[in-house]
């Protein structure tokens, strides 16, 4: 790879990689560890063309902001709302919030040290715990990440019949599943750039959403109607699920704990993702590491905290007559104040931002797939790219799960959302605790070998271990109300609960193959400097400190 004329560092002038000299007279690497002769020669094959850093810091700072809010905020949180009521699902968005927090800076700052082509959570398993690791999470994220896409049709499907339209639902799936794979097949330039538009959208909209919300509460609606906090009082501010009295609102809460866990699905993994394709990525992803807690707090704990103010949680409206997700409870609020021509507005956003998160996880799968055949874990046909740096085979194999939209065409639309729910939901809770696991031993790696790290969070590493108990409590209670006669189902059970064995069979198969390899490299062992000089080569220096509303600025266009 060609080398800038910024900084000339070569591997000769990194820390040498520790050698097991008793186990052979040539100084044979130890077997504990990723060889780093195979890994460079993996993630560096000169045979194919390899993913380029076509992504700017503006593109990486918008996607940070609104890559994946999508329809599970819009959309999503109505059922949320009438599950729990407004107490319930303001907590449980706070509570969500800060786990995936504590994942996003922990993930950061195994990202940011050394961000090689391929960057994803699964690689980095592969390189500072053990192969199976790897093996099993990049697996994982292809067919989770690849099940979200035509989730996102399905939830924009969901959208569409709002205007009770006489074109088949299959038309609508087909044009959207051309949209989303077209932009994939595009150069990473092209993903960046419709991105950065597609979440400037959303943050406008969602911006304007909350301003509404305002205006609403204190009565500037057109019928000039202050709501206040109305619909805390009436219908009420907790619900009872499943049961009656204290035992069905404890269910209730840990039902709206599940639920709103989905809207933040695989977000933090796209972060690391666009670190292998973005410009200077040792300096802009600790800035979007940082800039992450505003779009926290701001577009997922103040959307619910609106939508608990103009939408009552009891509304027909959002739960398809207590079927299923219904209609976006911005849109139903917007309704009841009697405001014309906007519900159909908001309405459009919500499919444009469909497209946007449809977009953004084929993305993520593709390159999920992409980085398993970096890592050996995949066929190397998957390495393959374009010049232009799109790793096409990649592209076109995840493209084959957008297929399961037209399940809308036979079966219920809001039966499908929940199943899609389900399933993703217990995948993203694994994902999590693995990106933790990642983390903490990359943490002991660099404390053992003495290495600086160009990010570090307050949080860690204490954030780590609470997102690891946070999440693995949620796994196991993620489909806890199938259990209740009225609710079973074969295929609301296995939706629930299948990732988990999925993933342990993928995970224990490959230990089975690779039963000679450790639990998990030796901190010693870890090879961390393979691919840094490559690294380190292709950073951009800043061109200028800046503080304040500046930086902004310039993070915005650059």
């Amino acid at each position: 790879m060609a080398h800038g004329d910024i900084e000339k560092i070569t591997t000769d002038e990194l820390p040498s990689y520790p050698v097991d000299r008793k186990a052979s007279g040539q100084g044979r690497r130890k077997s504990s560890a990723v060889n780093p002769e195979i890994l460079a020669g993996e993630i560096f094959d000169e045979r194919f063309e390899k993913t380029q850093r076509g992504l700017k810091s503006r593109h990486a700072q918008m996607i940070a902001l609104g890559g994946t809010i999508g329809t599970g905020l819009f959309v999503g949180s109505g059922q949320t709302l009438a599950r729990g009521g407004p107490a319930f699902i303001l907590a449980a968005y706070c509570f969500i919030a800060f786990l995936v927090y504590c994942v996003v800076v922990a993930i950061i700052e195994v990202a940011a040290y050394l961000p090689t082509p391929g960057s994803s959570m699964n690689l980095f398993g592969y390189r500072y715990v053990s192969r199976s690791m790897g093996f099993s999470l990049g697996w994982l994220y292809f067919y989770s990440l690849g099940i979200l896409v035509p989730y996102e049709i399905t939830a924009a499907g969901l959208v569409i019949e709002y205007w009770n339209p006489s074109v088949s639902i299959a038309v609508w799936i087909t044009v959207m599943i051309v949209v989303i794979v077209g932009l994939n097949a595009l150069p990473v330039g092209f993903y960046g750039e419709t991105e950065f538009w597609f979440a400037s959208t959303k943050v406008i909209m969602m911006l304007g959403l909350l301003m509404l919300s305002v205006v609403l509460f204190w009565g500037g609606g057109p019928d000039r109607d202050r709501l206040g906090f109305r619909y805390w009082r009436n219908p009420g501010a907790v619900n009872e699920y499943l049961e009656t009295g204290d035992l069905g609102r404890f269910l209730a809460l840990l039902s709206t704990l599940v639920l709103s866990s989905f809207p933040f699905a695989f977000a933090p993994e796209l972060l690391v993702v666009t670190g292998g394709e973005m410009r200077s990525p040792r300096r802009n992803l600790p800035i979007a590491a940082r800039r992450y807690i505003y779009r926290l707090i701001f577009f997922y704990v103040g959307s619910v905290l609106a939508i608990s103010v103009i939408c009552p949680s009891d509304d027909p409206a959002i739960t398809s007559g207590g079927a299923g997700a219904g209609a976006s409870p911005f849109v139903v609020g917007i309704k009841n104040a009697g405001i014309p021509v906007l519900d159909s507005i908001i309405n459009g956003g919500i499919i444009l931002s469909a497209w946007s998160s449809g977009n953004s996880f084929l993305y993520l799968s593709s390159r999920s797939l992409y980085s398993l055949a970096l890592s050996g874990s995949a066929p190397k046909m998957f390495k393959a790219c374009t010049k232009k740096g799109v790793p096409y085979n990649a592209v076109i194999c995840s493209s084959l799960f957008c297929g399961l939209a037209y399940l809308n065409v036979g079966s219920n639309s809001a039966v499908v959302f929940n199943w899609f729910v389900n399933l993703t939901n217990e995948s993203a809770f694994i994902s999590w605790i693995c990106c933790c696991i990642i983390y903490l031993r990359f943490r002991k790696a660099c404390i053992v070998q003495n290495i600086e790290v160009p990010y570090h969070n307050f949080l860690m590493p204490w954030g780590a271990y609470a997102a690891i108990a946070g999440f693995a409590f949620l796994a196991l209670i993620n489909g806890f109300n199938v259990f209740w006669p009225q609710l079973w189902s074969p295929a609301s059970f296995l939706t629930s609960y299948i990732g988990v064995p999925i993933f342990l069979a993928i995970y224990f198969g490959h230990r089975i193959y690779a039963k000679s390899d450790p639990w998990a490299h030796a901190p010693e062992d870890v090879d961390m400097y393979t691919g840094l000089a490559e690294v380190l080569a292709d950073e951009k220096p800043p061109k200028g400190a800046q503080t304040g509303w500046k930086s902004w600025v310039t993070a915005l266009w650059k």
